[in-house]
């Protein structure tokens, strides 16, 4: 099912090895204003290819990495490779630490309704159209996207853990993760990693705006008309993969912030009268563990006062969304199409593309937000199970936008892939075992 290729990288000039850490970035959709502002002053981190600044981004991007390439601040591998990717990570309170284990590789860019590569949450138009300008202009991606697959045998976990032992770079990220980057170049080992996921579907974990754009842009590259190559670089896409079937592999809460409704608390308490349970709380600090042990439970913040809010039990049958009972039954299901939709009156379909949601992981930038009347009321969520991610997305179905937040986040500037024709190109029938491409 899904056709994966090694990837011919780019990555920094080994002369900037010693200051990695100084080039990488967070993602785009994840990094905040003071850390663009502190990553923008070195002329040389990756925010310059994947945030780029000015009035049209796309050339700022494009006028950048032809300097990089010039100048050989970065330079391309001359063989493609698999590159094993593990992150090292502990929640506080935690004695043990985590290591979620993947590698990056090339995946052809399946269209959703082709079923490879599975959705779970929807995309914001903008975020979407941002990715596409930059990816159409640059024909460059400065991250990988976030794919699961399912392997109850963990087939590839021991050739990742001994390609780890003689790492690239092995460095702590913004988060105080550890990230550790290896490499495998030996061709029957990158046969073993092909064979193994052409059986696999593969589920999105995070990078859904990017990933549609690379398909919008595949669409445009074949509406052009011109004779397919045997291998065309704009067919695939560079994705990040761990096993959904791992231990480590973490899922994080994303809180909503509501701003310029119009709305004051009085008239959104009454409101909340029809579909939930509402209970006033003396202590804002504790509305997390509050709202855990509970079905369509959430915290509502306010300047003055918080609540812990939890749907009336029999409202779920009220709920006339054409998608299947699991699907209306997860929490960010529900948020949406009673809170956002019955009691703020935003429709499902237009709230995707309404700016007066934002999403935030972070409970304590939350509150500060409210609380500084930067946003004028929250609602505190739960995590969503990983079982309901596998559920949501082989139902065909999603979740609203922003539903998940996996943890860690991949960086930026590891390194890069080419959809260019000329820097994708090598006789990639050379890791398949009858020498033909498998479609």
């Amino acid at each position: 099912m899904a056709e994966i290729l090694p990837i011919k990288a780019w990555r920094y000039h080994g002369r900037f090895a010693e200051n990695i850490e100084e080039l990488t970035s967070p993602l785009f959709d994840v990094v905040s204003h003071k850390q663009r502002q502190a990553l923008y002053a070195n002329p040389y981190n990756s925010i310059h290819l994947s945030v780029p600044l000015g009035e049209n981004p796309g050339a700022a991007a494009v006028e950048t990495l032809v300097d990089w390439k010039a100048e050989k601040i970065i330079t391309q591998d001359a063989v493609p490779g698999i590159y094993v990717y593990y992150q090292y990570f502990r929640f506080p309170g935690e004695e043990q630490e985590s290591c979620r284990k993947g590698f990056i590789a090339q995946i052809k860019t399946y269209d959703w309704h082709e079923r490879v590569v599975l959705r779970h949450e929807n995309t914001m138009s903008k975020a979407v159209n941002d990715r596409l300008d930059i990816l159409r202009a640059t024909e460059f991606q400065t991250s990988p996207t976030h794919g699961l697959y399912e392997d109850p045998l963990h087939e590839l976990e021991p050739y990742m853990d001994d390609a780890i032992l003689d790492p690239i770079f092995d460095i702590e990220d913004y988060q105080g993760v550890r990230e550790v980057l290896a490499v495998i170049h030996d061709a029957s080992l990158i046969r073993k990693f092909l064979e193994v996921m052409a059986s696999k579907q593969i589920i999105l974990a995070d990078g859904h705006h990017r990933y549609e754009g690379a398909i919008a842009y595949r669409k445009e590259k074949k509406s052009e008309h011109a004779p397919p190559l045997r291998w065309n670089a704009y067919d695939y896409h560079m994705m990040y993969f761990t096993n959904a079937l791992s231990k480590d592999l973490r899922i994080l809460p994303t809180h909503r912030l509501f701003r310029d409704f119009g709305l004051d608390e009085g008239e959104i308490l009454k409101r909340l009268e029809a579909f939930f349970i509402v209970k006033k709380l003396n202590d804002v600090s504790e509305i997390s563990e509050l709202i855990l042990q509970k079905d369509w439970a959430f915290g509502l913040v306010f300047p003055e006062n918080a609540y812990k809010i939890r749907l009336i039990p029999e409202c779920i049958e009220q709920m006339d969304m054409q998608v299947p009972h699991l699907v209306k039954r997860v929490d960010m299901t529900v948020l949406h199409y009673f809170f956002v939709e019955k009691v703020l009156g935003i429709p499902m379909d237009a709230q995707r593309f309404i700016e007066k949601i934002e999403y935030e992981r972070s409970l304590m930038k939350c509150l500060a937000q409210v609380e500084s009347g930067r946003a004028d009321f929250a609602v505190v969520a739960k995590e969503v199970k990983m079982s309901e991610v596998l559920d949501v997305c082989k139902s065909g179905y999603t979740m609203p936008q922003k539903s998940t937040y996996f943890y860690p986040k991949t960086l930026s500037g590891l390194l890069f892939g080419s959809i260019k024709q000329e820097e994708f190109d090598f006789p990639y029938e050379a890791f398949f075992h009858d020498q033909t491409r498998r479609i």
